[in-house]
């Protein structure tokens, strides 16, 4: 297993890590069964960081976690270097608000903690900017926490560079978290770039495209249970279908190769960078053993060239987010 620096001074950890919310049944349902068959798996296969928020499933995420932890009879650390995060909540009306508040971040965090079942996190990240806050004002926010002892380092998911820029002033950003993969290249405008010289760790999320870059990319039939991807531009017709038809590429590569189609999409992303991490997202042990390929040793530049030609910057048929979903990420670019 490849392995990467979590932020400029922190852990070594695995360069493959898990996004937990999948634990949380955003792509389906998911038992708590599958869980902890995936945090075994995990073990087994030595990947070492785990990436969840208060958000995912209500806590439900972070509880799985944590009561899998505890029923393992050692600290939690000696499994998984953890990651959680929090700024997004609901206001008395039920709607959506972003909260950087030292008040909301900290309460946040300590329910965190509670439902992980540990004293600390490795990393805590504000979830979403607040609009309503000076992101050096949220920097200086977070970084109390680490004096806290609450969190040994903090980051930002869905930042744009020229606030990363400005919040690293203020305290050292150990992670920065953007949607990454083969279908998203937007973070190759700056923050990938910015990220590496500030030496904060770029987590890459939904790095197999939410599973137009696997061997079995969702189906038009199997939308139904999954909100987000059913309005997600990229999964409604015509584009779904001519991602599919697209990324088929990729699949006839990985089938030449004998690699899971998913091991090519981890590999190719890993090369971006040395402070490239993905956390794939999934409900599978099975699933977790095929992503684990992909970062078992480096991609040769022949294959990581071929991929480049099969999907080009700019290949996918419609826009990341809906306009609803675009709510909160900063757009850069």
């Amino acid at each position: 297993m490849i392995t990467r620096n979590l932020g400029q001074d922190g852990p070594i950890v695995s360069a493959l890590g898990i996004g937990a919310m999948s634990f949380s049944n955003f792509y389906g349902p998911t038992s708590d069964k599958q869980v902890y068959e995936v945090l075994e798996q995990a073990i087994t296969l030595g990947i070492n960081h785990i990436d969840t928020a208060n958000l995912y499933g209500k806590g439900r995420s972070e509880t799985l976690i944590g009561t899998f932890l505890k029923a393992q009879g050692k600290q939690a650390h000696d499994f998984f270097s953890i990651a959680t995060k929090a700024s997004i909540r609901q206001d008395t009306d039920g709607q959506t608000v972003f909260d950087n508040s030292l008040s909301h971040l900290e309460s946040a965090l300590d329910a965190s903690l509670q439902r992980l079942g540990v004293d600390c996190v490795d990393l805590f990240y504000a979830h979403r900017k607040d609009p309503n806050i000076e992101i050096e004002e949220v920097a200086d926010n977070l970084a109390t926490l680490v004096k806290k002892g609450k969190t040994k380092a903090i980051g930002f998911s869905e930042i744009a560079p020229f606030h990363l820029r400005r919040a690293h002033a203020v305290h050292p950003v150990a992670a920065i978290q953007s949607e990454y993969s083969l279908s998203v290249r937007a973070p190759e405008l700056g923050i990938l770039q910015l990220s590496e010289e500030i030496g904060a760790t770029m987590v890459a999320f939904s790095p197999v495209g939410r599973s137009l870059l696997t061997d079995r990319p969702y189906r038009p039939d199997e939308l139904a249970d999954k909100d987000f991807l059913r309005s997600n531009p990229r999964f409604i017709e015509p584009n779904h279908s001519a991602n599919i038809k697209q990324t088929d590429k990729l699949r006839a590569l990985a089938k030449e190769l004998a690699m899971p189609t998913v091991a090519l999409a981890i590999g190719w992303l890993l090369a971006r960078g040395g402070h490239v991490l993905p956390i794939p997202g999934t409900r599978s042990a099975s699933h977790l053993a095929e992503l684990a390929k992909g970062a078992a040793a480096p991609l040769s530049e022949d294959i990581l060239s071929e991929i480049d030609k099969i999907l080009p910057v700019g290949w996918a048929h419609g826009d990341r987010y809906s306009y609803a979903q675009w709510a909160g990420p900063e757009r850069y670019s």
